[in-house]
C-alpha cells in the first residue's frame, strides 16, 4: 500500500506545484519509506520514468519529458507556511523550498531529488499532527483537486472543515493572485472540477457551503463522509470464544485510518519495535489488523480509538 504521509503545517501551507512536480514530492516521499532510506537533507532520492508511468498510468514515453522538464522547475517552487516564533510569541511567515538538490540522468529516464533541511521535518516528523493517505486516492485528480484532497484528509475525524477565507483557499490549493481573479472563472476552471473530481475519483464525498458578506463569496466550508466501498476487502474476525461470537468488519480504508490513531496509543507500546517511526508502525499495524486473531486481540483499542463496527457486522447466536 503506497501511504504518503505528511505534516499537517506542510498540508496547510501555501504553496503552487504543477502536477507533475506534485507527484514527484509524492512519489519520493513514498521510495523513501519503500526502499528504508528514510528522508534526510543528504540523501538524494531517484524517481525512476518507468515509476511515474505505472503508479499513475501515462505512457512512459511522455514521462521522460516530464521528469526532464520538472527537473528544471521544481528546484525553484517554494512553500510558505506560519509557524510561532516562540521567543516573541508572535506569528511568523517562513518560506522554504521544496528541495536543494534535483537533477536529471538524461537517457536513463532516472530524476534524483533531495529535499532541503526545513522540508524534511515537515514530511517527517510525525510525532505530533500529521495527515496519511493512500496514493491511490490521488493518482487521478488534477492539481488542484489533490491539494484540496489533503485539505480535507486533515479533518477526517470530524468529516468537515472549518470556514476557509477564498484568499486563504486559493493559497493553499496553489492558485496564484494573478489566475482565475473572477469568482466565476475561479469556480469553473479551479474549484467545481475539483469537487467533481474528488467525488468521482476518491473514496470521500464532499460537499461545500459558500460563505458571503452581502453578495461577495468570502470563503467556503466543507462537508464529507467516506464512502461506503464497494469492491473493498472486508475483515471478518470473531469474539472470544466465551461471549457471543460476532463478526467486525473493517474496510482498507478503515484498516489505515485506525492504524495510524493505533500507532500513536501508548497501549501499543508492547507492539512496537522500539526504533520505528510512527509511520512505519501504523503500516506494521495495518498488517496486523489482516490477521483475524490480532484483530481480536486488538479490538478494545480500535474501539478506544472511536471505531464502531458497521451495520455489516452482525450478530450470531
Amino acid at each position: 500500500m503506497d501511504l504518503v504521509v505528511k505534516d499537517n503545517n506542510l498540508i496547510n501551507a501555501s504553496y503552487s506545484l504543477g502536477l507533475v512536480e506534485q507527484r514527484l514530492v509524492l512519489l519520493a516521499i513514498i521510495e523513501a519509506r519503500e526502499s528504508s532510506k528514510g528522508i534526510d537533507s543528504e540523501t538524494f532520492l531517484e524517481i525512476h520514468a518507468q515509476h511515474y508511468a505505472d503508479r499513475f498510468d501515462v505512457n512512459v514515453k511522455n514521462t521522460y519529458a516530464m521528469l526532464s522538464e520538472a527537473a528544471q522547475t521544481l528546484f525553484n517552487r517554494q512553500v510558505t507556511y506560519m509557524m510561532l516564533d516562540e521567543k516573541r510569541n508572535k506569528p511568523e511567515k517562513r518560506v522554504i523550498r521544496w528541495v536543494s538538490g534535483i537533477s536529471y540522468v538524461e537517457g536513463a529516464g532516472v530524476l534524483k531529488l533531495r529535499f532541503s533541511p526545513e522540508i524534511v521535518p515537515l514530511i517527517t516528523r510525525l510525532e505530533q499532527n500529521f495527515t496519511s493517505y493512500e496514493l491511490e486516492q490521488v493518482k487521478s485528480l488534477n492539481v488542484y483537486a489533490t491539494r484540496l484532497y489533503e485539505l480535507l484528509v486533515c479533518w477526517r475525524s470530524t468529516g468537515k472543515t472549518p470556514i476557509i477565507e477564498i484568499e486563504d483557499f486559493r493559497s493553499k490549493i496553489g492558485v496564484l493572485p494573478t489566475e482565475y481573479k473572477l469568482m466565476s472563472d475561479f469556480k469553473k476552471r479551479v474549484f467545481e472540477p475539483a469537487i467533481q473530481q474528488i467525488n468521482k475519483h476518491t473514496d470521500l464525498t464532499v460537499n461545500y457551503d459558500q460563505h458571503k458578506s452581502g453578495r461577495t463569496i468570502t470563503g467556503f466550508s466543507f462537508k464529507f463522509k467516506q464512502k461506503k466501498p464497494k469492491s473493498e476487502k472486508l475483515i471478518a474476525a470473531k469474539r472470544d470464544p466465551n461471549t457471543t461470537d460476532f463478526f467486525v468488519q473493517m474496510t482498507d480504508s478503515q484498516r489505515h485510518l485506525f492504524a495510524t490513531k493505533l500507532s500513536e496509543m501508548p497501549e501499543m507500546g508492547k507492539y512496537s519495535h522500539g526504533t520505528e517511526s510512527y509511520q512505519q508502525f501504523a503500516i506494521r499495524i495495518a498488517d496486523m489488523l489482516l490477521e483475524p486473531k490480532k484483530l481480536r486481540e486488538l479490538y478494545p483499542l480500535l474501539e478506544k480509538a472511536g471505531f464502531q463496527a458497521g451495520s455489516e457486522s452482525k450478530s450470531i447466536n
